[in-house]
Order: C-alpha cells, then sequence, then structure tokens
C-alpha cells in the first residue's frame, strides 16, 4: 500500500512529502531498510531513525518535525503493531485436509478449516471455521474449537477441552492434561483422577511448551484477551480472568484465581487457593502466598507491597556498612569493658 493508504489505516496523520510512495514492509530502528516503516516513541529514539534508510517513521502527536515524512499518532508503539499485522501478514495453511491426517468419525469441520499433515482429530470434535491444525497437533476427544483459530506444531488438546474464537496456541503447548493431585496412604501417593475440563474463552494466546491442566472437577478458565508467554505452568481449577498477562515461566498452583487485567511478571509463582484482584501486579520472581488486594504491586520472597519491599532492599545494601559499624562498636565495648574492669580492681 501507499504511504497514504497506511496512514488511512493506522488513524494517522501524516505530516509531510511522499504520500504516494510505496510502502514495502516494517522495521525496527536497528534494522531499517528502504521502504519500510518504522517508529519512534520520543525525539532520541526519532534522531535513530532520521539517521536509518526507513521511507517514514511513527511517531507520539507531540512529534511534528523531521527529516523523513511521519505518521502522527497517539499510541506508536500500537500503531506499529498494527503496520505489522497490514502489511507483513502470515497466510497460514491453506484450506483442506491434508492426505496423511487422521480424522476421527462424528468430526464436524467449519468452513475453510487447514488441517496439516499428520494431524489427529479425536472423534466427535468440532473445528470453527477458518481454524488451521497444523502439522503434528493433537487433537482429542469431543473439544471444541472457535472460528480462526492458529493451533501450532505439536500442540496436544485432551479430550473436551474447549476453545474459544481467535485462540492462538503456540507449538509444543499442552492443554487439558491431569494436574498434580496426590492423596497420601501412608507413604504411598495414590493419584487423584482430575475428571474436570479446560476452558479458554476468546482471543486468547497461548505460549510454546505451557502446560494448562484440568480441573479435578469442574473446569480450569482462561478468560478472554488474556496472553500467556512461553513456559508457563497453570494448574488444575485455576480462574484467570480477562485480559491478563502472565510472562515466561510463571508458576500458578491449584484453584487460583486471577482477576481481569492482572499482571505477573517473569517466574512469579503463585500458591494454591490465593485470590488475585483485578489489575494486580506482580513482579519477576516474586513469591504469591497470601490474597493480593485489586490494584496492588507486590514484589520480593515473600511478595510485599511494593513501597515496604523497596525500602527493605535500601536497608540490604545498607548491610555490610552495618556489619562494620556493628563490629567496631562491639571492639570499642569490649575496650570500655576492660578498663571499667582494671579500674575496679
Amino acid at each position: 500500500m501507499t504511504l497514504n493508504e497506511l496512514a488511512e489505516a493506522l488513524g494517522a496523520k501524516l505530516i509531510g512529502p511522499g504520500g504516494e510512495e510505496e510502502v514495502l514492509g516494517v522495521s525496527g530502528l536497528e534494522d531499517g531498510a528502504p521502504g519500510c516503516v518504522t517508529y519512534a516513541e520520543d525525539a532520541r529514539r526519532l534522531e535513530v531513525a532520521e539517521a536509518g534508510p526507513a521511507l517514514a517513521v511513527i511517531v507520539p502527536a507531540h512529534l511534528d518535525e523531521s527529516t523523513k515524512p511521519l505518521l502522527r499518532v497517539s499510541n506508536p508503539r500500537l500503531a506499529y503493531a498494527r503496520a505489522l499485522s497490514l502489511l507483513m501478514s502470515d497466510p497460514g495453511l491453506p484450506a483442506g485436509v491434508h492426505a496423511t491426517a487422521q480424522i476421527g468419525e462424528d468430526v464436524k469441520l467449519g468452513e475453510g478449516v487447514a488441517i496439516g499433515a499428520y494431524a489427529v482429530i479425536g472423534d466427535g470434535s468440532e473445528i470453527g471455521e477458518g481454524t488451521q491444525i497444523h502439522p503434528l497437533v493433537a487433537v482429542g476427544r469431543g473439544v471444541r474449537l472457535g472460528d480462526r483459530c492458529r493451533i501450532f506444531p505439536q500442540v496436544v488438546l485432551y479430550d473436551h477441552v474447549s476453545l474459544g474464537s481467535d485462540v492462538i496456541v503456540h507449538a509444543g503447548a499442552v492443554i487439558g492434561s491431569e494436574g498434580f493431585g496426590y492423596a497420601r496412604d501412608g507413604e504411598v501417593s495414590v493419584r487423584v483422577p482430575h475428571i474436570g475440563t479446560v476452558t479458554i474463552e476468546d482471543n486468547v494466546e497461548i505460549g510454546a511448551n505451557c502446560a494448562i491442566d484440568r480441573g479435578t472437577t469442574g473446569a480450569t478458565v482462561i478468560g478472554s484477551g488474556t496472553k500467556i508467554d512461553n513456559l508457563v505452568q497453570v494448574a488444575h481449577n485455576v480462574k484467570i480472568g480477562r485480559n491478563c498477562l502472565l510472562a515466561a515461566q510463571v508458576g500458578i498452583s491449584g484453584s487460583v484465581t486471577l482477576g481481569d487485567g492482572v499482571v505477573m511478571a517473569g517466574q512469579a509463582g503463585i500458591a494454591d487457593h490465593v485470590t488475585i484482584g483485578e489489575k494486580a501486579i506482580g513482579a519477576a520472581r516474586v513469591a504469591i502466598w497470601r490474597d493480593v488486594p485489586p490494584g496492588t504491586a507486590v514484589l520480593g520472597m515473600p511478595a510485599r507491597p511494593k513501597a515496604e519491599q523497596l525500602r527493605i532492599d535500601a536497608a540490604a545494601a545498607k548491610l555490610p556498612r552495618l556489619v562494620r559499624a556493628v563490629g567496631e562498636l562491639e571492639r570499642r565495648l569490649a575496650e570500655i569493658e576492660s578498663c571499667l574492669e582494671e579500674r575496679g580492681k
């Protein structure tokens, strides 16, 4: 498309010449290429973009002067993401069922479904319109997938799990496996059967090699719009709200509830039966053992409110000096006590 057409599609105001120039793609600041559009969030980054070969720069609304054409928007990163979707879209699999795929009995395939090589679809499953099942995917019995889902290679969907529309599941993820639940019989661990399911609502993205366990009874639920990074563990009967963000290696124990808009940074861990309130934030490597009120940011191990933990961290940085000071005070006190003893004699 032309630069004018891209500006219209992004709701941007084009500043400068070149509106009829053809846009060839989208690039970052460091890998700019002729004919591509990049983005800069501030004046310093705009200078970097100006020094490169990019055709035009997506910028925030307060920037209006440059040696290059500018696409002014209120949220440049969001516009950049939309430009990528417009100009670099992945055509995906062609519609149809590959000759090597195995389709069970009573399977319902919507219009435009694509099923790749050596994929397996279990009996009684239902695949919505335009959904893409990539090679080597295993879909169990009675699985429900909505429209326009993308299930990438070597994903496993256990029996009777349910995915909404526009769900993306990246390679190697396992959805619906049994949770880690055992009852002790003396020294023996007896497995607790998990007969529940997993329900994933619309517009959820699940990263590579995630594990989402089915409920013991009832369902493990992932709310609409939630985005889950790679290598995340979600245990049985967890309830995750809408529009949550879970970064890599987050671990969520059984029966945890996350409210809408919760953010958990990398390697955050949550103990079982904890409730995290709406829009709460867990910092990287936080260990959450108790409920977190809505809107609260917590960090540390164990988790504490942000301000409290920052004070503790600041105090910890002074410990070497404090240890030396205490040692000096102990030495001087010992000298004083020795002098007093001598005088007493």
